[in-house]
């Protein structure tokens, strides 16, 4: 009995241990089949803790595999779909992978509130004294991007000049914008087709990517604008948009997709700098040539000068009195000339005291000559001068403008505060050396640029008192002689401001006396053959010359800046005497800043039939 007591106990414990090891392995056997059923059916993200939800729904590719499985994996599919179905609400419709990384955190927490969910506080960094110039450019969509517009106009308001105000003025619509799109999804997929033809089990795709390509090509051969595009383009777009969508959702070789990419990337930033380098240069060009209208302008009014055979009546006897007031234009531009003289004596009280003289060129000489005949300004007395025939001790005289020079400097005390400042400072040139020789019967007269449009009575500029100064001008505080890098020799005060031509006012007898022009001779001969632009030497042998020999006038007297300022005050405009466009954008040119050229325009005798003949319309 006991030995069989024994026994059974034996027996009875075996018996529990394999009753407890059968209840393990089929624990076990049940916990590999319900976990990976959990995370199909997504259950595992009721554990997380509380926030967003981070479910993505599935690709249509999932789809397509579930669907494709054996009849006994149907429900388990079924109750997929109703649990994606379920939570396919609080998912956006579609997930936009172009936002910018800086705006995600901003785009996440608007979306978030309109889905109803918890958004976590967002993190405001301070703004350093460095970053002051950024601003904030929003785009439809709710994206957003960080652009540093000052500084990019700034770069580029240095190296092009006025260019670029003038381009942002007169920026027109793109015409090719759909077929730019063309090609850059035209590029997308050449770079996912080598990897994606290289997967057996996606034929199909394969197919449909060789087709889009192939068709965005024959169109893209014909057409190099949106108006020369077919009819359907919009499906196109949608076609190839969706075959791309496709290839992105397959691994492929980075390598490729990467070289395309970059390819791009080279031919973009190429061709944008190629643009840029020809639409500075066709600017350049329309600054520095006469517009075809104005030469045209000048070929008739030579010819009509010489066909009508008309008689000079003009009075040598007022060209010579010292008593009259002597105004002296130096310009080629017929037009130009014709507003200086008529906004002149427009605002004189008394028009018949007034004198113009006008140097010229020899193949504008008959033109204005002719012009002036036509076009009478009341009582005051024209003559013009071909300087080129004129009997000076240089025979070899050719006329030449008052010479503009632009500067551009950093303006601010601080590193974060500096911004690059543009100016345009206009002095005299050779010409304007010549004038004690030319009337040397006169003693004193007033100068205006051909770009100068008057506002004033400029009688009272007889009666100043110059103080033993040879040259009365408004000076250019903004600018000092110490922030000119050219000025290399001589002795120069570094705080003094500069001087514009314009309006001067010129004491002859003064400028004799003190032997300006030949001080100026030598000053140039001295810095010549040093490897400097003939013009840094006008400008260093100009300033030196007319050093401590400049009587400053009021500022009101003239204002400047009209010709490449788009932000110059209305009032301020109004108070000056005289408007000087200086600068690149004159306002008998297209690319003039359209709200300074009415001030120039009322000045024109656009009656004239020669002006309708040639298309002149400034």
């Amino acid at each position: 009995m006991k030995g069989g007591g024994v026994g059974g106990g034996g027996g009875g414990g075996g018996k529990r241990r394999w009753k407890v090891l059968v209840i393990g392995v089929l624990v076990l056997v049940i916990l590999s089949m319900l976990v990976p059923l959990a995370f199909l059916l997504g259950l595992h993200n009721s554990f997380h803790s509380p926030g967003i939800v981070t479910v993505q729904p599935s690709s249509p590719f999932e789809r397509s595999r579930i669907n494709a499985t054996k009849h006994s994996q149907r429900d388990l599919s079924n109750r997929v779909d109703q649990v994606l179905q379920k939570i396919n609400p609080v998912l956006p419709k579609k997930i936009d992978i172009n936002v910018v990384p800086r705006d995600m955190n901003r785009t996440s927490i608007s979306d978030s509130k309109n889905r109803g969910l918890p958004v976590s506080p967002a993190v405001v960094a301070n703004p350093s004294p460095a970053n002051k110039t950024i601003t904030e450019v929003s785009h439809k969509g709710g994206q957003g991007a960080m652009v540093n517009a000052d500084e990019t106009q700034r770069t580029c308001q240095v190296k092009y000049g006025s260019y670029c105000l003038w381009r942002e003025e007169n920026k027109e619509p793109m015409k090719d914008a759909k077929v730019k799109h063309m090609k850059d999804l035209l590029f997308v997929a050449r770079a996912y087709y080598p990897s994606i033809a290289k997967m057996p089990s996606q034929s199909k795709l394969t197919r449909d990517m060789k087709q889009n390509i192939q068709e965005f090509e024959r169109i893209l051969i014909v057409s190099s604008a949106d108006a020369d595009l077919p009819p359907q383009v919009d499906k196109k777009f949608e076609k190839m948009e969706a075959v791309i969508s496709k290839a992105k959702s397959f691994p492929v070789d980075c390598n490729n997709v990467d070289k395309k990419l970059r390819q791009i990337l080279d031919m973009t930033e190429d061709e944008a700098s190629f643009h840029m380098k020809q639409s500075v240069f066709l600017y350049q060009l329309a600054v520095h040539t006469m517009p075809k209208s104005l030469h045209c302008l000048s070929m008739r009014l030579t010819v009509e000068y010489f066909k009508s055979g008309s008689v000079d009546t003009e009075d040598s006897e007022k060209f010579s009195d010292p008593s009259l007031l002597h105004f002296v234009v130096i310009s080629d531009n017929i037009l130009a000339s014709s507003v200086v003289i008529n906004s002149t004596v427009l605002h004189a009280r008394e028009s018949k005291n007034f004198v113009f003289h006008v140097l010229t060129n020899e193949q504008n000489y008959f033109a204005m000559k002719q012009w002036f005949i036509r076009n009478p300004c009341k009582q005051a007395a024209i003559q013009v001068l071909n300087i080129e025939k004129l009997e000076l001790d240089n025979s070899d005289v050719k006329l030449s403008l008052p010479a503009e020079f632009r500067v551009s400097f950093l303006s601010g005390d601080n590193l974060a505060s500096q911004r690059k400042r543009t100016h345009y400072l206009s002095l005299f040139s050779q010409s304007h050396y010549l004038l004690p020789k030319i009337f040397y019967k006169l003693k004193k007269v007033v100068i205006l640029d051909h770009d100068v449009v008057v506002q004033r009575d400029l009688s009272p500029l007889w009666e100043l008192d110059m103080e033993g100064k040879v040259n009365g001008a408004v000076k250019e505080c903004s600018v000092r002689l110490g922030q000119l890098k050219s000025l290399k020799g001589g002795s120069f005060d570094a705080n003094a401001c500069l001087w514009m031509s314009g309006l001067n006012v010129i004491d002859l007898a003064r400028w004799r006396e003190l032997g300006v022009s030949e001080t100026y001779q030598k000053f140039y001969k001295q810095m010549s053959g040093g490897g400097e632009s003939r013009e840094a030497i006008a400008l260093q042998a100009s300033l030196l010359t007319f050093q401590d020999k400049v009587y400053a006038l009021d500022d009101k007297w003239a204002l400047s800046g009209l010709g490449y300022d788009y932000y110059i005050n209305t009032q301020t405009i109004k108070n000056a005497a005289t408007l000087h466009y200086n600068g690149n954008m004159k306002p008998w040119l297209e690319l003039g800043i359209p709200q300074y050229k009415t001030y120039w325009r009322k000045h024109l005798n656009r009656e004239d039939r020669f002006l309708s003949d040639c298309n002149v319309n400034p």
